[in-house]
């Protein structure tokens, strides 16, 4: 299966092979900031699966609230941060969950950062659910 993650004004995407390796939700600060939103929906892809990026990126490094760095990539005309590369996985991409328009996408199994969740938030019970990052591995 061929998946397509693109911006708002469809100028970035990239085109990724097959199922996300995991899909969660992130309620760190930085991914606030990113997203205007309470949180993120992410899907991680090893680096094989992608198939092609399409369009210009505009690309900012910031801090992550581990201290580690992360390369985010956005479209350079609507702003859009579409995928982005993370110090600490190397071998993964992340993929803004919607970005690809797609209703049937894989529901996440995990939540993390909850140590800065708003408290109104509230995720299902079946997911798996960290303070912090504490498993490096996605």
């Amino acid at each position: 299966m061929t998946r397509n993650a693109k911006c708002s004004c469809e100028q970035l995407e990239i085109v990724l092979e097959g199922e996300p390796h995991v899909t969660g939700v992130c309620n760190c600060n930085e991914c606030q900031r990113r997203t205007g939103s309470a949180y993120s929906v992410e899907a991680f892809f090893k680096n094989e699966q992608v198939r092609g990026i399409k369009g210009t990126a505009k690309t900012f490094v910031q801090r992550s609230d581990a201290q580690r760095d992360v390369e985010r990539f956005f479209c350079e005309t609507c702003g859009t941060t579409v995928f982005w590369k993370a110090e600490f996985q190397p071998e993964f991409i992340g993929v803004a969950v919607g970005c690809f328009n797609d209703p049937k996408f894989p529901e996440p199994s995990a939540s993390i950062w909850n140590c800065s969740k708003l408290d109104w938030v509230e995720f299902p019970q079946k997911w798996a659910s960290l303070s912090k990052q504490e498993n490096e591995e996605v």
